[in-house]
């Protein structure tokens, strides 16, 4: 059965170094988990901040359903709780705030227990050469691979 992806942050992989990911649990509403089965997530510009020793999913775009009733539609960008044991928290605190680093949200899905969850990560800021040098390579290998199928037909 696997995992069911809802939505990918392809930008964060492009815009940072992707050092260590955690499985983290969500805290919606249940109109949320609705708008999630239907994919209507958008995890761009997404970032994971601590507020009060909790860490929280923010400016993560979870839009409500038209069945929902207006009066009770959540607000689509609002922080959300996410769920780590203690230690983890304890050790992402500590490593982000020491080293500069940020959290990130690279993917919403629900695994196999139908749960929501969501793959966060620690990373690093990557320069503009970087950039340029990650696309270079990923064009070579796209030609690359190109070239290889072409030789075989």
């Amino acid at each position: 059965m696997g995992i069911n992806i809802v939505a990918q942050n392809k930008k964060a992989r492009h815009d940072y170094e992707i050092l260590d990911t955690y499985e983290a649990g969500i805290v919606l509403s249940g109109s949320e988990v609705k708008a999630l089965r239907a994919k209507r997530a958008n995890l761009k510009d997404s970032y994971c901040k601590f507020i009060k020793n909790e860490l929280y999913l923010t400016n993560a775009h979870i839009s409500h359903l038209e069945t929902v009733y207006k009066n009770f539609a959540p607000d689509t960008r609002t922080p959300r709780k996410l769920l780590l044991h203690k230690k983890e928290l304890n050790k992402l605190f500590t490593t982000s705030t020491q080293e500069s680093l940020t959290i990130v949200a690279l993917m919403i899905y629900f695994n196999e227990k139908n749960k929501a969850k969501v793959q966060i990560a620690l990373a690093r800021g990557k320069k503009l050469y970087d950039k340029r040098a990650d696309l270079k390579a990923k064009t070579l290998n796209m030609e690359a691979k190109q070239a290889m199928k072409n030789s075989f037909k």
